[in-house]
Protein backbone atom coordinates (compact mmCIF):
# COMPACT_ATOMS: atom_id res chain seq x y z
CA UNK A 1 0.00 0.00 0.00
CA UNK A 2 1.38 3.39 -1.00
CA UNK A 3 1.66 6.21 1.53
CA UNK A 4 0.75 9.58 0.16
CA UNK A 5 -0.38 13.15 0.74
CA UNK A 6 -2.80 15.42 -1.06
CA UNK A 7 -3.77 18.98 -1.95
CA UNK A 8 -6.37 20.96 -3.86
CA UNK A 9 -5.49 23.77 -6.26
CA UNK A 10 -8.09 26.06 -4.69
CA UNK A 11 -6.58 25.63 -1.22
CA UNK A 12 -2.86 25.52 -2.06
CA UNK A 13 -1.91 27.23 -5.30
CA UNK A 14 -2.67 30.92 -4.92
CA UNK A 15 -1.54 33.01 -7.94
CA UNK A 16 -5.20 33.37 -8.90
CA UNK A 17 -4.61 36.13 -11.46
CA UNK A 18 -1.30 34.90 -12.89
CA UNK A 19 -0.48 33.33 -16.24
CA UNK A 20 -3.95 33.71 -17.71
CA UNK A 21 -5.97 31.88 -15.07
CA UNK A 22 -9.64 32.83 -15.09
CA UNK A 23 -11.74 33.33 -11.94
CA UNK A 24 -13.56 30.42 -10.29
CA UNK A 25 -16.79 30.42 -8.31
CA UNK A 26 -14.68 30.11 -5.16
CA UNK A 27 -12.79 33.31 -6.00
CA UNK A 28 -16.13 35.09 -6.20
CA UNK A 29 -17.55 33.40 -3.11
CA UNK A 30 -14.51 34.03 -0.92
CA UNK A 31 -14.47 37.73 -1.82
CA UNK A 32 -18.08 38.12 -0.69
CA UNK A 33 -18.31 39.44 2.87
CA UNK A 34 -19.76 36.97 5.36
CA UNK A 35 -18.85 33.75 3.54
CA UNK A 36 -15.43 32.98 5.07
CA UNK A 37 -14.92 32.63 8.82
CA UNK A 38 -11.85 34.87 9.07
CA UNK A 39 -12.70 37.10 6.06
CA UNK A 40 -9.72 35.67 4.14
CA UNK A 41 -9.47 34.42 0.56
CA UNK A 42 -7.24 32.05 -1.41
CA UNK A 43 -5.57 34.66 -3.64
CA UNK A 44 -2.21 33.58 -2.19
CA UNK A 45 -3.19 30.47 -0.16
CA UNK A 46 0.15 28.76 0.62
CA UNK A 47 1.64 29.83 -2.73
CA UNK A 48 2.44 26.35 -4.01
CA UNK A 49 2.16 27.72 -7.54
CA UNK A 50 5.58 29.31 -6.99
CA UNK A 51 6.95 27.00 -4.25
CA UNK A 52 6.20 23.58 -5.73
CA UNK A 53 9.85 22.58 -5.98
CA UNK A 54 10.38 23.37 -2.30
CA UNK A 55 7.25 21.43 -1.37
CA UNK A 56 8.22 18.44 -3.51
CA UNK A 57 11.47 18.26 -1.59
CA UNK A 58 9.43 18.15 1.64
CA UNK A 59 7.51 15.20 0.17
CA UNK A 60 10.75 13.46 -0.70
CA UNK A 61 12.16 14.10 2.77
CA UNK A 62 8.99 12.66 4.28
CA UNK A 63 9.36 9.46 2.26
CA UNK A 64 6.24 9.84 0.12
CA UNK A 65 6.04 7.94 -3.15
CA UNK A 66 2.91 9.60 -4.57
CA UNK A 67 1.10 12.95 -4.39
CA UNK A 68 -2.50 13.78 -5.10
CA UNK A 69 -3.19 17.27 -6.46
CA UNK A 70 -5.94 18.94 -8.44
CA UNK A 71 -5.78 20.91 -11.67
CA UNK A 72 -7.51 24.27 -11.78
CA UNK A 73 -10.00 24.10 -14.66
CA UNK A 74 -9.76 27.87 -15.19
CA UNK A 75 -5.97 27.64 -15.60
CA UNK A 76 -6.51 25.35 -18.59
CA UNK A 77 -9.62 27.10 -19.94
CA UNK A 78 -9.90 30.58 -18.36
CA UNK A 79 -13.49 30.89 -19.58
CA UNK A 80 -14.33 27.23 -18.95
CA UNK A 81 -14.27 26.42 -22.66
CA UNK A 82 -12.78 27.77 -25.88
CA UNK A 83 -9.03 28.19 -26.29
CA UNK A 84 -6.53 26.33 -24.14
CA UNK A 85 -4.29 28.51 -21.97
CA UNK A 86 -0.75 27.32 -22.72
CA UNK A 87 0.68 28.91 -19.58
CA UNK A 88 -1.59 26.68 -17.50
CA UNK A 89 -0.47 23.59 -19.41
CA UNK A 90 3.15 24.61 -18.91
CA UNK A 91 2.72 24.98 -15.15
CA UNK A 92 1.24 21.52 -14.61
CA UNK A 93 3.81 19.96 -16.94
CA UNK A 94 6.55 21.44 -14.76
CA UNK A 95 4.81 20.22 -11.58
CA UNK A 96 4.30 16.69 -12.92
CA UNK A 97 7.86 16.45 -14.23
CA UNK A 98 9.27 17.74 -10.92
CA UNK A 99 7.32 15.09 -9.01
CA UNK A 100 8.48 12.28 -11.30
CA UNK A 101 12.08 13.48 -11.08
CA UNK A 102 11.90 12.87 -7.31
CA UNK A 103 10.28 9.46 -7.73
CA UNK A 104 6.82 10.71 -6.68
CA UNK A 105 3.83 9.50 -8.70
CA UNK A 106 1.17 12.09 -9.57
CA UNK A 107 -2.49 11.32 -8.81
CA UNK A 108 -4.55 14.04 -10.49
CA UNK A 109 -8.00 15.32 -9.55
CA UNK A 110 -9.75 17.09 -12.41
CA UNK A 111 -12.45 18.84 -10.39
CA UNK A 112 -11.96 19.93 -6.79
CA UNK A 113 -14.89 22.39 -6.61
CA UNK A 114 -13.35 25.35 -8.51
CA UNK A 115 -15.86 25.73 -11.36
CA UNK A 116 -14.86 28.49 -13.80
CA UNK A 117 -16.99 31.52 -12.93
CA UNK A 118 -17.63 32.07 -16.64
CA UNK A 119 -19.61 28.82 -16.89
CA UNK A 120 -21.70 29.67 -13.84
CA UNK A 121 -22.46 33.06 -15.38
CA UNK A 122 -23.15 31.56 -18.80
CA UNK A 123 -25.54 28.73 -17.92
CA UNK A 124 -25.46 28.18 -14.11
CA UNK A 125 -22.71 25.57 -14.30
CA UNK A 126 -23.66 22.14 -12.95
CA UNK A 127 -27.36 22.97 -13.20
CA UNK A 128 -27.18 22.82 -17.00
CA UNK A 129 -26.74 19.90 -19.40
CA UNK A 130 -24.19 22.06 -21.22
CA UNK A 131 -21.66 21.37 -18.47
CA UNK A 132 -21.25 17.75 -19.64
CA UNK A 133 -19.67 18.72 -22.96
CA UNK A 134 -17.48 21.45 -21.45
CA UNK A 135 -16.22 19.21 -18.64
CA UNK A 136 -15.48 16.43 -21.13
CA UNK A 137 -13.52 18.86 -23.33
CA UNK A 138 -11.50 20.04 -20.31
CA UNK A 139 -10.84 16.47 -19.15
CA UNK A 140 -9.74 15.38 -22.61
CA UNK A 141 -7.32 18.30 -22.84
CA UNK A 142 -5.74 17.04 -19.60
CA UNK A 143 -5.55 13.47 -20.92
CA UNK A 144 -3.88 14.74 -24.10
CA UNK A 145 -1.35 16.98 -22.35
CA UNK A 146 -0.54 14.99 -19.20
CA UNK A 147 -1.78 11.42 -19.69
CA UNK A 148 1.56 10.09 -20.89
CA UNK A 149 2.81 10.59 -17.31
CA UNK A 150 -0.36 10.62 -15.17
CA UNK A 151 -1.71 7.11 -14.57
CA UNK A 152 -4.34 7.80 -11.90
CA UNK A 153 -7.17 10.26 -12.58
CA UNK A 154 -9.90 11.34 -10.16
CA UNK A 155 -12.69 13.04 -12.09
CA UNK A 156 -14.44 14.58 -9.05
CA UNK A 157 -13.54 15.26 -5.45
CA UNK A 158 -16.43 14.91 -2.99
CA UNK A 159 -19.33 15.38 -5.39
CA UNK A 160 -21.86 15.13 -2.58
CA UNK A 161 -20.12 17.82 -0.55
CA UNK A 162 -20.17 20.49 -3.25
CA UNK A 163 -23.67 19.41 -4.30
CA UNK A 164 -25.10 19.81 -0.77
CA UNK A 165 -23.00 22.73 0.44
CA UNK A 166 -23.19 24.69 -2.81
CA UNK A 167 -26.73 24.01 -4.07
CA UNK A 168 -28.72 22.85 -1.02
CA UNK A 169 -27.44 24.60 2.12
CA UNK A 170 -25.79 27.52 0.33
CA UNK A 171 -22.76 27.43 2.66
CA UNK A 172 -20.16 27.03 -0.08
CA UNK A 173 -19.68 28.26 -3.65
CA UNK A 174 -21.76 29.13 -5.57
CA UNK A 175 -23.98 29.65 -2.51
CA UNK A 176 -27.39 28.64 -3.83
CA UNK A 177 -30.32 27.55 -1.63
CA UNK A 178 -33.94 28.24 -0.75
CA UNK A 179 -33.73 27.53 2.97
CA UNK A 180 -35.88 29.89 5.03
CA UNK A 181 -33.27 30.49 7.73
CA UNK A 182 -30.36 31.25 5.38
CA UNK A 183 -29.72 35.00 5.15
CA UNK A 184 -27.27 35.05 2.25
CA UNK A 185 -28.87 32.85 -0.41
CA UNK A 186 -30.35 35.09 -3.08
CA UNK A 187 -31.41 32.30 -5.44
CA UNK A 188 -31.75 28.53 -5.69
CA UNK A 189 -34.11 25.65 -4.94
CA UNK A 190 -32.88 23.28 -2.23
CA UNK A 191 -35.53 20.66 -3.02
CA UNK A 192 -34.51 20.13 -6.67
CA UNK A 193 -31.10 21.63 -7.49
CA UNK A 194 -28.95 19.16 -5.50
CA UNK A 195 -30.45 16.28 -7.48
CA UNK A 196 -29.93 18.06 -10.82
CA UNK A 197 -26.30 18.88 -9.97
CA UNK A 198 -25.55 15.32 -8.81
CA UNK A 199 -27.16 13.91 -11.96
CA UNK A 200 -25.04 16.11 -14.22
CA UNK A 201 -21.89 15.21 -12.27
CA UNK A 202 -22.55 11.49 -12.81
CA UNK A 203 -23.38 12.01 -16.49
CA UNK A 204 -20.20 14.07 -16.89
CA UNK A 205 -18.09 11.35 -15.29
CA UNK A 206 -19.69 8.77 -17.59
CA UNK A 207 -18.91 10.86 -20.66
CA UNK A 208 -15.29 11.38 -19.58
CA UNK A 209 -14.78 7.70 -18.73
CA UNK A 210 -16.12 6.75 -22.15
CA UNK A 211 -13.69 9.13 -23.89
CA UNK A 212 -10.75 7.88 -21.82
CA UNK A 213 -11.46 4.21 -22.42
CA UNK A 214 -12.03 4.64 -26.15
CA UNK A 215 -9.16 7.01 -26.94
CA UNK A 216 -6.50 6.98 -24.20
CA UNK A 217 -6.57 4.00 -21.86
CA UNK A 218 -4.95 1.54 -24.26
CA UNK A 219 -1.96 3.76 -25.03
CA UNK A 220 -1.64 5.55 -21.68
CA UNK A 221 -2.50 2.65 -19.38
CA UNK A 222 -4.18 4.80 -16.72
CA UNK A 223 -7.25 4.45 -14.51
CA UNK A 224 -10.21 6.65 -13.50
CA UNK A 225 -12.03 7.03 -10.20
CA UNK A 226 -14.00 9.47 -8.03
CA UNK A 227 -13.18 10.54 -4.47
CA UNK A 228 -16.34 10.28 -2.33
CA UNK A 229 -16.76 11.96 1.05
CA UNK A 230 -18.04 9.38 3.52
CA UNK A 231 -19.00 9.92 7.13
CA UNK A 232 -19.58 6.56 8.79
CA UNK A 233 -22.94 6.34 10.58
CA UNK A 234 -23.84 4.28 13.64
CA UNK A 235 -27.45 3.91 14.81
CA UNK A 236 -28.11 6.09 17.85
CA UNK A 237 -30.20 3.32 19.40
CA UNK A 238 -30.35 -0.36 18.60
CA UNK A 239 -33.90 -0.12 17.28
CA UNK A 240 -35.26 -1.03 13.84
CA UNK A 241 -36.19 2.60 13.16
CA UNK A 242 -32.66 3.86 13.86
CA UNK A 243 -30.98 0.96 12.06
CA UNK A 244 -33.13 1.62 8.98
CA UNK A 245 -32.44 5.36 9.26
CA UNK A 246 -28.70 4.67 9.38
CA UNK A 247 -28.88 2.80 6.08
CA UNK A 248 -30.95 5.61 4.52
CA UNK A 249 -28.35 8.14 5.68
CA UNK A 250 -25.70 6.12 3.85
CA UNK A 251 -27.95 5.77 0.78
CA UNK A 252 -28.36 9.54 0.63
CA UNK A 253 -24.57 9.99 1.05
CA UNK A 254 -22.36 7.37 -0.61
CA UNK A 255 -25.15 5.44 -2.32
CA UNK A 256 -26.43 8.57 -4.09
CA UNK A 257 -23.28 8.56 -6.23
CA UNK A 258 -21.77 5.08 -5.98
CA UNK A 259 -24.95 3.06 -6.61
CA UNK A 260 -25.45 4.47 -10.14
CA UNK A 261 -21.77 3.83 -10.91
CA UNK A 262 -21.95 0.24 -9.66
CA UNK A 263 -25.56 -0.78 -10.30
CA UNK A 264 -26.89 1.71 -12.88
CA UNK A 265 -29.41 3.65 -10.76
CA UNK A 266 -29.94 5.54 -7.53
CA UNK A 267 -30.76 3.64 -4.31
CA UNK A 268 -34.37 2.50 -4.03
CA UNK A 269 -34.78 4.51 -0.81
CA UNK A 270 -33.98 7.67 -2.77
CA UNK A 271 -36.33 6.74 -5.59
CA UNK A 272 -39.21 6.17 -3.16
CA UNK A 273 -38.62 9.23 -0.96
CA UNK A 274 -37.59 11.85 -3.54
CA UNK A 275 -40.01 10.78 -6.26
CA UNK A 276 -40.21 12.86 -9.43
CA UNK A 277 -37.60 15.34 -8.15
CA UNK A 278 -34.94 12.66 -8.63
CA UNK A 279 -33.90 12.61 -12.31
CA UNK A 280 -33.87 9.46 -14.40
CA UNK A 281 -31.00 8.08 -16.44
CA UNK A 282 -31.72 7.11 -20.01
CA UNK A 283 -30.85 3.54 -20.91
CA UNK A 284 -27.70 4.68 -22.72
CA UNK A 285 -26.64 6.97 -19.83
CA UNK A 286 -27.08 4.16 -17.30
CA UNK A 287 -24.99 1.85 -19.50
CA UNK A 288 -22.26 4.52 -19.79
CA UNK A 289 -22.16 5.22 -16.05
CA UNK A 290 -22.43 1.68 -14.70
CA UNK A 291 -18.98 0.12 -14.43
CA UNK A 292 -17.17 3.37 -15.31
CA UNK A 293 -14.98 3.40 -12.17
CA UNK A 294 -11.59 1.71 -12.16
CA UNK A 295 -11.24 2.49 -8.45
CA UNK A 296 -13.24 4.01 -5.61
CA UNK A 297 -11.71 6.95 -3.74
CA UNK A 298 -12.84 7.40 -0.14
CA UNK A 299 -12.37 10.61 1.86
CA UNK A 300 -13.08 9.53 5.43
CA UNK A 301 -12.55 11.64 8.53
CA UNK A 302 -15.22 10.98 11.13
CA UNK A 303 -18.33 9.16 12.41
CA UNK A 304 -21.82 10.30 13.49
CA UNK A 305 -24.88 8.77 15.07
CA UNK A 306 -28.01 8.44 12.94
CA UNK A 307 -31.59 8.31 14.10
CA UNK A 308 -34.99 8.25 12.48
CA UNK A 309 -36.53 11.69 12.00
CA UNK A 310 -39.98 11.08 13.43
CA UNK A 311 -41.11 14.71 13.84
CA UNK A 312 -40.40 16.03 10.30
CA UNK A 313 -39.48 19.41 11.84
CA UNK A 314 -36.32 19.39 9.72
CA UNK A 315 -38.43 18.70 6.65
CA UNK A 316 -40.57 21.73 7.37
CA UNK A 317 -37.55 24.01 7.79
CA UNK A 318 -35.32 22.65 5.00
CA UNK A 319 -37.43 20.83 2.38
CA UNK A 320 -34.22 19.50 0.84
CA UNK A 321 -32.18 16.34 0.33
CA UNK A 322 -31.26 16.16 4.03
CA UNK A 323 -34.92 16.20 5.01
CA UNK A 324 -35.73 13.73 2.23
CA UNK A 325 -33.55 11.08 3.89
CA UNK A 326 -35.78 11.05 6.97
CA UNK A 327 -32.74 10.89 9.22
CA UNK A 328 -31.00 13.10 11.76
CA UNK A 329 -27.22 12.66 11.90
CA UNK A 330 -25.20 14.19 14.72
CA UNK A 331 -21.93 13.47 16.56
CA UNK A 332 -23.86 13.36 19.84
CA UNK A 333 -26.07 10.88 21.62
CA UNK A 334 -28.09 13.26 23.73
CA UNK A 335 -25.39 15.56 25.08
CA UNK A 336 -22.60 12.97 25.01
CA UNK A 337 -20.16 13.33 22.08
CA UNK A 338 -19.35 10.23 20.05
CA UNK A 339 -15.61 10.67 20.75
CA UNK A 340 -12.82 13.21 21.23
CA UNK A 341 -13.13 16.21 18.91
CA UNK A 342 -10.48 17.74 16.65
CA UNK A 343 -10.58 21.50 15.98
CA UNK A 344 -13.37 21.48 13.39
CA UNK A 345 -16.85 21.29 14.89
CA UNK A 346 -17.69 18.37 12.57
CA UNK A 347 -14.59 16.21 13.13
CA UNK A 348 -14.54 13.57 15.87
CA UNK A 349 -11.87 10.90 16.26
CA UNK A 350 -13.40 7.41 15.79
CA UNK A 351 -10.60 5.24 14.30
CA UNK A 352 -12.42 1.88 14.33
CA UNK A 353 -14.95 3.18 11.81
CA UNK A 354 -12.29 3.13 9.10
CA UNK A 355 -12.28 -0.67 9.27
CA UNK A 356 -16.08 -0.86 9.46
CA UNK A 357 -16.45 1.40 6.43
CA UNK A 358 -13.99 -0.62 4.36
CA UNK A 359 -15.94 -3.78 5.14
CA UNK A 360 -19.23 -2.08 4.24
CA UNK A 361 -17.85 -1.15 0.82
CA UNK A 362 -16.42 -4.64 0.37
CA UNK A 363 -19.74 -6.30 1.15
CA UNK A 364 -22.13 -3.94 -0.63
CA UNK A 365 -20.12 -3.16 -3.75
CA UNK A 366 -18.21 -6.38 -4.41
CA UNK A 367 -14.82 -5.46 -2.94
CA UNK A 368 -13.73 -2.89 -5.53
CA UNK A 369 -10.24 -1.38 -5.64
CA UNK A 370 -10.21 1.42 -3.05
CA UNK A 371 -7.86 4.31 -2.36
CA UNK A 372 -8.23 6.32 0.82
CA UNK A 373 -7.98 9.66 -0.95
CA UNK A 374 -8.24 11.81 2.21
CA UNK A 375 -7.92 11.18 5.94
CA UNK A 376 -6.68 13.51 8.65
CA UNK A 377 -7.54 15.96 11.42
CA UNK A 378 -6.99 19.61 12.25
CA UNK A 379 -5.68 21.74 15.10
CA UNK A 380 -6.73 25.35 15.71
CA UNK A 381 -4.80 28.26 14.22
CA UNK A 382 -4.57 30.35 17.36
CA UNK A 383 -2.45 33.48 17.91
CA UNK A 384 -2.02 32.30 21.50
CA UNK A 385 -0.22 29.06 20.54
CA UNK A 386 3.54 29.42 20.09
CA UNK A 387 5.29 27.90 17.07
CA UNK A 388 7.07 25.47 19.39
CA UNK A 389 3.78 24.22 20.82
CA UNK A 390 2.04 24.16 17.43
CA UNK A 391 4.63 21.67 16.18
CA UNK A 392 3.76 19.27 19.01
CA UNK A 393 0.78 17.58 17.35
CA UNK A 394 0.41 14.49 19.52
CA UNK A 395 -3.35 14.31 18.84
CA UNK A 396 -2.68 14.13 15.08
CA UNK A 397 -0.20 11.30 15.64
CA UNK A 398 -2.80 9.41 17.70
CA UNK A 399 -5.37 10.04 14.97
CA UNK A 400 -3.21 8.68 12.15
CA UNK A 401 -1.99 5.76 14.24
CA UNK A 402 -5.56 4.73 15.07
CA UNK A 403 -7.00 5.13 11.58
CA UNK A 404 -4.06 3.50 9.80
CA UNK A 405 -4.00 0.50 12.16
CA UNK A 406 -7.70 -0.06 11.50
CA UNK A 407 -7.15 0.35 7.76
CA UNK A 408 -4.33 -2.18 7.92
CA UNK A 409 -6.57 -4.64 9.77
CA UNK A 410 -9.27 -4.26 7.11
CA UNK A 411 -6.72 -5.25 4.46
CA UNK A 412 -4.77 -7.99 6.24
CA UNK A 413 -7.52 -9.56 8.32
CA UNK A 414 -10.69 -8.81 6.35
CA UNK A 415 -9.44 -8.92 2.76
CA UNK A 416 -10.56 -5.40 1.80
CA UNK A 417 -9.05 -4.37 -1.52
CA UNK A 418 -7.38 -1.11 -0.45
CA UNK A 419 -4.40 -0.12 -2.59
CA UNK A 420 -3.30 3.29 -1.29
CA UNK A 421 -3.67 6.00 1.31
CA UNK A 422 -3.47 9.81 1.18
CA UNK A 423 -3.06 11.88 4.33
CA UNK A 424 -4.83 15.25 4.35
CA UNK A 425 -2.74 17.21 4.17
CA UNK A 426 0.92 17.88 3.47
CA UNK A 427 0.73 21.54 4.52
CA UNK A 428 -1.54 23.74 6.57
CA UNK A 429 -3.65 25.57 4.02
CA UNK A 430 -6.70 27.71 3.27
CA UNK A 431 -9.65 25.52 4.31
CA UNK A 432 -12.59 26.81 2.24
CA UNK A 433 -15.16 28.56 4.50
CA UNK A 434 -12.92 28.02 7.55
CA UNK A 435 -10.24 30.16 5.88
CA UNK A 436 -6.97 29.97 7.80
CA UNK A 437 -8.59 29.10 11.16
CA UNK A 438 -7.89 25.39 10.77
CA UNK A 439 -4.55 23.54 10.44
CA UNK A 440 -4.64 20.07 8.84
CA UNK A 441 -1.00 19.95 7.73
CA UNK A 442 1.88 17.67 8.62
CA UNK A 443 3.97 20.78 8.00
CA UNK A 444 3.16 24.03 9.81
CA UNK A 445 2.85 27.08 7.55
CA UNK A 446 3.76 30.39 9.20
CA UNK A 447 1.24 32.82 7.72
CA UNK A 448 2.98 35.71 9.49
CA UNK A 449 6.49 35.00 8.18
CA UNK A 450 6.62 34.51 4.42
CA UNK A 451 4.70 31.22 4.53
CA UNK A 452 7.70 29.32 5.91
CA UNK A 453 7.17 25.57 6.32
CA UNK A 454 8.11 23.76 9.55
CA UNK A 455 7.79 20.01 10.19
CA UNK A 456 5.42 19.04 12.99
CA UNK A 457 6.11 16.00 15.14
CA UNK A 458 3.76 14.01 12.89
CA UNK A 459 6.33 14.33 10.07
CA UNK A 460 8.86 12.30 12.05
CA UNK A 461 6.11 9.84 13.02
CA UNK A 462 5.24 9.34 9.34
CA UNK A 463 8.92 8.94 8.43
CA UNK A 464 9.23 6.14 10.98
CA UNK A 465 5.93 4.62 9.89
CA UNK A 466 6.99 4.56 6.22
CA UNK A 467 10.43 3.00 6.73
CA UNK A 468 9.26 -0.65 6.82
CA UNK A 469 7.29 -0.07 3.60
CA UNK A 470 10.28 1.09 1.59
Amino acid sequence: MNELSAFSSGKYEGAVKEDGRGPSVWDTFSHTIGNIADFSNADVAVDQYHRYEEDIQLMKDLGMDAYRFSISWSRIFPNGSGKVNQAGIDHYNKLINALLAKGIEPYVTLYHWDLPQALHDKYKGWLSNEIIKDFATYAEACFEKFGDRVKHWITFNEPRAFTIQGYDLGLQAPGRCSIILHLFCKEGNSSTEPYIVAHNVLRSHGAVADIYRKKYKKTQGGSLGIAFDVVWYEPEKNTKDDIDATQRAQDFQLGWFLDPLMFGDYPSSMRSRVGSRLPNFTQSEAALIKGSLDFVGINHYTTYYARNNSTNLIGTLLHDSIADSGTITLPFNGTKPIAERANSIWLYVVPQSMRTLMNYIKQKYGNPTVFITENGMDDPNSPFISLKDALKDEKRIRYYSGYLSNLSASIKDDGCNVKGYFAWSLLDNWEWVAGYTSRFGLYFVDYKDNLKRYPKQSVQWFKNFLKPIK
